[in-house]
């Protein structure tokens, strides 16, 4: 794939994959989950508190809270980052009123299920945050701090996000004063949490590259450069034709697996990559070495 082309693919991809997760997860959450009466985490669960105590609709407070946590994160997280997350917030705060019209507070399964309905309510908002920050973007509110607390502390995403939903879902109970609302309401964070974390693969934080290339010298190069990482060079030899080869070993967290990818085939369409997975990587730029 030509550069030209490749500059113009991949941004592409990520913002409709951040439009498909969004439009997922309106759906999942007007038409299973507050259709129910039922409050998540996130700031759309503190959209869902002010909604059931003053009536102001989730899309307007969304997006209304999220104008200052941009704020937080185009100080933190980049300029990069915050392009992604004010389309994420601009799409789902479009697709919460979509779907309000569309729905008008009626849930999607009429026959009492309620319990089944935040099931895949839950399914469905996971996968849909998941598309979300596999694309690099954010859906801002409480992602944004859970994005911060990612990197600067080694915590999952969905594991960062979980702590801060704990105290918003607990806050419905001065509203319903119904513990089974907020039962179901752990039990969505929870699927939640796990769908969004299978689809981003948080739970092997860190992987390990095998990169053999002729043009090694270009990828270590674009490595230091784009990616702000190290990584070392080993003298090889290959089995079969004995002749010297170099091969680059790169540790990088998950989530940079695809810019790698790309980064490699821009330089070398032949490289021979292998990938796998590290239980445990200490050191500067990743976890604290353990005594």
């Amino acid at each position: 794939m030509k550069d030209s082309i490749r500059k113009v693919y991949y941004p592409l991809k990520d913002y409709l994959l951040i439009c498909l997760g969004t439009a997922m997860y309106g759906f999942g959450f007007n038409g299973f989950i507050l259709s129910n009466q039922v409050v998540t985490g996130g700031l759309s669960g503190i959209g869902a508190l002010i909604f059931f105590a003053t009536g102001i609709p989730v899309s307007t407070s969304y997006f209304v809270i999220n104008l200052l946590l941009l704020a937080i994160a185009f100080k933190v997280l980049g300029l990069k980052f915050l392009l992604k997350t004010i389309f994420g917030v601009v799409a789902l705060s479009f697709w919460f009123w979509f779907f309000e019209q569309l729905l008008d507070g009626k849930p999607i399964m009429e026959s009492g299920e309620v319990f089944m309905s935040i099931i895949i309510g839950a399914l469905i908002c996971g996968t849909g945050m998941g598309l979300v920050f596999s694309a690099g973007g954010s859906t801002g509110g409480t992602d944004i701090i859970a994005a911060i607390i990612n990197k600067y502390k080694h915590v999952s995403i969905g594991a960062g996000m979980v702590l801060l939903d704990l105290v918003i879902v607990s806050c419905s109970y001065f509203i319903f004063q119904n513990v089974d609302k907020i039962v179901l309401g752990f039990v969505e964070m929870g699927i939640n949490s796990y769908m969004l974390d299978r689809i981003l693969n948080a739970n092997t934080q860190s992987v390990q590259f095998l990169i053999f290339s002729r043009k090694y010298d270009e990828i270590v190069e674009r490595i230091i450069k784009d990616l702000g990482r190290g990584c070392t060079i080993l003298n090889g030899e290959g089995g079969y034709s004995h002749k010297p080869m170099k091969v680059i070993v790169l540790i990088a967290k998950r989530r940079e697996s695809v810019t790698i990818f790309r980064l490699i085939k821009s330089v070398d369409t032949q490289a021979f990559i292998s990938q796998s997975v590290v239980r445990g990587v200490y050191g500067e730029g990743f976890d604290p070495i353990k005594a």
